[in-house]
Formats: structure tokens, C-alpha cells, sequence
């Protein structure tokens, strides 16, 4: 069964135990979305010299954040892993992506999902960003996982378009939004509806994107995402808020149906 594949934004550890407008977004996918035999994370929180995916079997659930609640603490995703999905993501890349045995899965994976897959039974894996790439080089790597799509695998980028943690207002989940953060975001909206992988891949040219971007480490799993776009396949937002001021919360689907406005 080919799957589709999915960009969520992750923003704030506290939508771990928030409901609001964009986890409930995230159970509507779970819900809705054929289920994986696998879903592979691409993650925004695991920076690396070279690639890695996680392969161990039960992988632990990683706080990986400071300074909130205790009620955060005490949530945990307790997913299986799987080394099987890991060496097929190994083969699918030609050996491009090194297996980590030890590392367990950090809140750009679990605080989605936990909203996604509440049950915790589909096995979990994160892929780490190469430091080292290229936002090219991130993209090319992307194009190297489609094959993973038609074995049953959901893959996911998860990040922010727009992520400035310096110019977020942390005490206002909704509310006032910097115009600059809106703008950026907007104009990404349109060159992904226009299928301009070119433009998205070259972002820095892009106006505000030295605000909308500072460092890419939120910006480049999107980038995975829209490699394993195949000819034809339709992208729909699945969320389009934006939270703290300066985080785009914008998530997109391909190869589902779904409402492309936003």
C-alpha cells in the first residue's frame, strides 16, 4: 500500500497537552490516514555529522526540553521501534543513513504523535539532519526514501517554516502574529501549491527569510518532504495557525485528498 506523506509543525513542547485547533488537526490524520506499518520522523531535534536512523527495538521517549511543566514530564510515548524498518531505509538510501541503536525518540516525533497515534502501537523511528548537507543535499536524500512510501511507511517531516524562538511571545499561544513571520509563511504556502522545489530548496532569497529562518534546522524536514512528492500528487494544508507570535504551525499532506486552502 503506497502511502501518503506528511509535514506537521511541532512548535511548542506544551501542545504535548494542549487541544486546540492544531492537535486536534493531528487526531483528524490519525484518524483519517491509511495505517502505517511504520512511521519514520525527520527530525528537527537530532543534528548530526552524516545521517542516522534510530534501530532500536523499543526506543525511549525523549525530554528533550526544559523549564515547563511537570505535567509534561510525566507524558511519555512508549511506541515500539523497529531495526527491520531501519534497515530498509538504510538499503532504500544506499547506505547513506547509519543505524543508532541507542537513541530513542525526541519531541518533534512523539509530542506529534501522541496526537496522531494515542495508542503508542505503530513502531516509530527518527532520521537525524546531516549538519554537514546542503538544503540541496537534504532534498536529494528525501527523493532517495520514496520507495519507502509504496512498502507501507509513512514518512514525516517535522519542523516549523517559520521558527524564531527569539522574537516567540511563550506567554500567548494564539494571538498577535509578527507580520514578517505571516508574509514568509504565505509566500511558502504559494511556492508549494506551485510546486517550486527549486525556490523552496534556495529559501534564503525569499523575503524575510533571515527572520522566518534563522538557523534551518526546523526548515530542512519540510525539505524531505516535498522530494518524496511524485508527478501529479496533489499537496493539502492540513494546518495552516500560527502560534507564539513567530512559529508557523502549517502542516501539508501529499498524496491525499484534502483542502488545499490556506
Amino acid at each position: 500500500m503506497k502511502m501518503p506523506a506528511l509535514f506537521v509543525g511541532h512548535g511548542s513542547p506544551m501542545n504535548i497537552i494542549e487541544n486546540n485547533a492544531y492537535t486536534r488537526s493531528l487526531a483528524e490524520l490519525g484518524r483519517k490516514l491509511p495505517r502505517p506499518e511504520a512511521v519514520i520522523v525527520i527530525s528537527a531535534h537530532w543534528l548530526t555529522s552524516g545521517t542516522y536512523i534510530t534501530a532500536a527495538q523499543s526506543p525511549e521517549t525523549i525530554y528533550d526540553f526544559y523549564g515547563f511543566p511537570e505535567e509534561l514530564y510525566q507524558a511519555a510515548y512508549a511506541c515500539p521501534g523497529s531495526p527491520e524498518a531501519a534497515a530498509l531505509v538504510q538499503e532504500a538510501a544506499g547506505r547513506q543513513i547509519k543505524p543508532d541503536a541507542r537513541r530513542g525518540i525526541d519531541h518533534a516525533g512523539w509530542a506529534v504523535l501522541k496526537h496522531m497515534y494515542p495508542q503508542g502501537d505503530i513502531p516509530v523511528l527518527e532520521i537525524s539532519l546531516d549538519v554537514n548537507k546542503s538544503p540541496q543535499g537534504h532534498y536529494a536524500l528525501g527523493q532517495a526514501l520514496q520507495s519507502l512510501r509504496h512498502q507501507g511507511i509513512l514518512l514525516v517531516g517535522s519542523g516549523n517554516i517559520v521558527h524564531n524562538l527569539a522574537r516567540s511571545n511563550f506567554s500567548q499561544l494564539y494571538g498577535y502574529v509578527h507580520p514578517w513571520a505571516e508574509e514568509f509563511d504565505r509566500q511558502i504556502a504559494e511556492l508549494l501549491l506551485a510546486r517550486d522545489h527549486d525556490r523552496l530548496i534556495n529559501y534564503q532569497t525569499i523575503p524575510h527569510a533571515g527572520l522566518a529562518v534563522p538557523t534551518d534546522d526546523h526548515y530542512l524536514p519540510m525539505l524531505y518532504t516535498i522530494a518524496l512528492q511524485e508527478e501529479n500528487e496533489a499537496l493539502a494544508f492540513t494546518c495552516t495557525d500560527m502560534q507564539n507570535a513567530s512559529i508557523a504551525m502549517r502542516g501539508f499532506l501529499i498524496g491525499v485528498d484534502g483542502d488545499s486552502a490556506g
